[in-house]
């Protein structure tokens, strides 16, 4: 059933539902960087999806059995998968070189990326680069992008070096993910979509882990490394998705997408507690600046599409689009 978003008043549901998301997403960088000391990031990824798949397997057998679910999520779900699996692969990673905010606040590129794919996929989409705010938001994310990693004090170093260049491509690789998903799965039922995603994603993690990494490890992690593991895989990954989907639904793309760039200095201030991560004055300025000009480029975004539907249905509510599952 389809929820109408409400003006005029907060919608409890929507707000618990986004905020529910923001944290759980948080979660994720805490528990990956932690794993970093236990396993290497290909078991890692393979043992987190894993539970985030399991987690998911007994929907799928329902609606499977009830003969509700979509055959043909099966064939469209493929390229998602290729690009969700490359994805969480450079997503894991990165954390094996720089801090859970840092890392966080570089992906955040990404919603630069799916604009760009925007304007090239999508006619309807193409009038944005008439908009001052886009050009705005632009000009305002690279400089900020730029100020971030220009003004860390170990940016000369390999391995640092080496992160930022996983975490620049991961941020362009999630835009594909999330175009591949906006059209290969547009007219079916997320948490279908998404559960065979995870376990197409989980099957192709445990690939590159056996080729690439050392599933062997998994057999001598002790029970916090597993906790890890599980709480990690069921809270940011299977239950994160489900609550920003229900968001969506209520309120449309545009609120939750903006309390989502909150992300980063949701993190920092859980790393500085664990892991003891600090970012400089400069640093912050310029993520500030970064995740304003994000902001900027979904406002003007959001900004064509309620126009270009009060144009199509003059006095009717702009239709809301369904964001895709990472």
């Amino acid at each position: 059933m389809s929820h109408s978003p409400r003006i005029g008043r907060m919608n409890m549901a929507a707000t618990s539902a986004c905020l529910g998301a923001v944290f759980f997403w948080a979660l994720g960088p805490i528990f990956i960087k932690y794993l970093t000391g236990h396993t290497d990031s290909w078991t890692q990824n393979a043992l987190r999806y894993s539970a985030a798949c399991v987690f998911w397997l007994p929907f799928l057998a329902h609606i499977t059995m009830r003969g509700a679910f979509p055959r043909r999520a099966w064939r469209r779900a493929i390229v998602p998968s290729i690009a969700n699996i490359a994805m969480q692969s450079l997503w894991g990673a990165g954390f094996y070189y720089i801090t859970p905010a840092f890392m966080t606040l570089l992906t955040n590129t990404s919603v630069l990326w799916v604009m760009g794919f925007s304007l090239v996929f999508f006619p309807e989409e193409r009038p944005l680069m008439r908009s001052p705010r886009f050009w705005l938001g632009l000009l305002l994310s690279i400089t900020g992008l730029l100020g971030v990693v220009c003004f860390r004090a170990d940016f000369a170093a390999a391995g640092t070096r080496i992160g930022i260049a996983i975490a620049l491509t991961e941020a362009f690789m999630w835009a594909v993910y999330t175009i591949s998903v906006k059209t290969a799965l547009r007219d079916i039922d997320s948490r279908s979509g998404f559960s065979v995603i995870s376990l197409y994603t989980t099957v192709g993690l445990w690939v590159c882990a056996a080729f690439l990494g050392h599933p062997g490890q998994a057999l001598h992690l002790g029970i916090p490394a597993w906790t890890a593991i599980v709480v990690s895989g069921i809270t940011s990954i299977a239950l994160a998705h489900v609550l920003y989907y229900a968001a969506i639904r209520r309120v449309g793309t545009t609120i939750p997408m903006l309390v989502v760039l909150a992300l980063p200095f949701i993190v920092l201030s859980m790393s500085s507690v664990f892991f003891h991560e600090r970012l400089n004055g400069m640093q912050l300025l310029s993520g500030v600046v970064l995740l304003t000009g994000s902001a900027s480029s979904i406002w003007a975004q959001q900004h064509l599409r309620a126009s270009a539907s009060g144009a199509t249905n003059p006095g009717k509510l702009p239709q809301r689009e369904l964001k895709p599952s990472e």
